[in-house]
């Protein structure tokens, strides 16, 4: 089974940029749709953003388009998040997640390996 490891995360002040990163242990990761979450202390994990196994496709919650952009490398078996922009209210646990092949996209139900998350503080 793929296994995931998020990187990345850390200390910024208000406005400023991270990039995180998920690397995959294996090809088929290249075969699957990846998607990003993220869970603040005492709130459910939200979505984030999700890329189809091509590329191809993006999407994105409102809360986070025009600052967030997801990617992804299949020849290294990576997928990334640049956050731009950066604001308090993100500040959570930042996890990257393998879907399923069915089902919507934004559902966390819907994805089956998850990675163990990456902590995001954002300093007011």
């Amino acid at each position: 089974q793929v296994q995931l490891v998020e990187s990345g995360g850390g200390l910024v002040q208000a406005g400023g940029s991270l990039r995180l990163s998920c690397a995959a242990s294996e090809r088929t990761f290249s075969y699957y749709g990846m998607g990003w979450f993220r869970q603040a202390p005492g709130k459910d994990r939200e979505f984030v953003a999700a890329i189809a196994w091509s590329g191809d496709s993006t999407y994105y919650t409102d809360s986070v388009k025009g600052r967030f952009t997801i990617s992804r490398d299949n020849a290294k078996y990576t997928v990334y998040l640049q956050m731009n922009s950066l604001k308090p209210e993100d500040t959570a646990v930042y996890y990257c997640a393998v879907h399923k092949g069915y089902g919507a996209i934004t559902i966390a139900a819907r994805y089956g390996v998850w990675g163990q998350g990456t902590q995001v503080t954002v300093s007011s």
